[in-house]
């Protein structure tokens, strides 16, 4: 909360210098403008033909990658070296404009001067989602829209960006997946039922870190797991809630996930890990990244990809599906990135039980 007030705090203090720099290097021709009702019920005038955009954030950039790339012209983050090897080339030299939530370093200054013809945010609303819209517009003299997109609002999401964007086949063929995937994820679980194997999301340095029961970023682990992190107080940050090794023993899940860059590699050979049951029946695996960690880092649509991959991993009896067939699928529509299978190989080498698909992950 307080980041927020301090990135409103920063973006008052450049009003009058923002609007200037916005008017004297990004002089805009007139144009038709239509009225945009957006998720927020705010009513925003919004030119007819758009073809500059901005996301607000890092879950609005993934969204909008999926939808328009091409029209993206700046972006909250800058990417690796790695994860450009999934997207357009182009993105490793757009200008970086930071995101007005999280990290809340948002540069009103530099989007004004770049101007696009329209913010947008994606994602679950804060409670103040209208106001701080209507906050970010009036700064930078550019309008601002608020789109919600849940886990199960998603398809929505796409089909309303794809109708804003004027790329309506786009929008729907990822509508469509997320459905399908929905779909399955469903049926998945209605055979599993009762039987939801016990898991810990372990990651950090040493492991210890936990993704606790009940918050955003445990949405899908507590719909397709039994998630064994119950703590007094979630934590509802990515790095989730520190736990000691004595708790983590208490817990002694069937199956650990570890985050990418954590101890997947030493937890055999370590001595206090190999106490847990999961590492000594070998049900430990390192969560795929690229772009982006598949089950959030953020909690966006890579949670589909997610769902997908810990359907096969947890209850393949049930997960009748090829893996590397859905995730190249997801790759075409969500990266315009043609995965190849020494790329699936590669990216699940940690992350699946020996033999799934090809891939010996032991």
């Amino acid at each position: 909360m307080k980041k927020r007030f301090l990135a409103l705090a920063l973006l008052f203090a450049g009003v009058l210098t923002v609007n200037a720099v916005g008017k004297k290097e990004t002089p805009r021709e007139a144009a038709g403008t239509l009225i945009f009702t957006d998720s927020a019920g705010r009513a925003v005038e919004i030119p007819e033909n758009i073809t500059r955009i901005v996301p607000s954030g890092a879950l609005a950039q993934m969204f909008l990658a999926a939808v328009a790339p091409d029209m993206i012209c700046a972006i909250p983050s800058a990417y690796g070296s790695y994860e450009m090897g999934f997207l357009p080339p182009y993105f490793a030299a757009l200008p970086v404009v930071g995101q007005f939530y999280g990290a809340a370093n948002l540069n009103p200054e530099e989007i004004a001067r770049i101007g696009p013809d329209l913010v947008i945010d994606v994602g679950e609303p804060k409670d103040t989602i209208a106001e701080d819209m209507d906050n970010i517009s009036a700064t930078i003299g550019i309008p601002t829209v608020h789109i919600t997109a849940t886990l199960r609002t998603t398809p929505e999401a796409f089909r309303t960006l794809g109708r804003l964007l004027g790329r309506t086949e786009q929008g729907g063929r990822l509508a469509r997946f997320c459905e399908k995937t929905l779909a399955a994820a469903d049926e998945l679980m209605a055979k599993v039922g009762s039987r939801k194997k016990s898991v810990l999301y372990c990651q950090g340095k040493a492991g210890l870190n936990v993704l606790a029961r009940g918050t955003f970023h445990t949405e899908i682990l507590d719909w397709m797991t039994d998630n064994k992190a119950v703590v007094d107080n979630p934590a509802s940050r990515g790095s989730g809630n520190e736990a000691n090794f004595e708790q983590i023993l208490l817990w002694d899940p069937q199956v650990i996930l570890f985050g990418p860059g954590s101890v997947y590699g030493e937890a055999a050979n370590d001595l206090a890990w190999r106490e847990l049951r999961a590492v000594k029946s070998g049900e430990y695996y390192e969560i795929p990244s690229g772009p982006y960690n598949w089950m959030g880092s953020p909690p966006s649509i890579n949670r589909y990809l997610g769902m997908i991959w810990l359907g096969k991993v947890l209850y393949p009896q049930y997960a009748a599906y090829d893996l590397y067939a859905e995730t190249a699928e997801y790759y075409r529509l969500f990266y315009d990135h043609d995965l190849t299978r020494e790329q699936f190989e590669t990216l699940t080498r940690n992350s699946l039980p020996g033999g799934e698909n090809g891939v010996s992950v032991r």
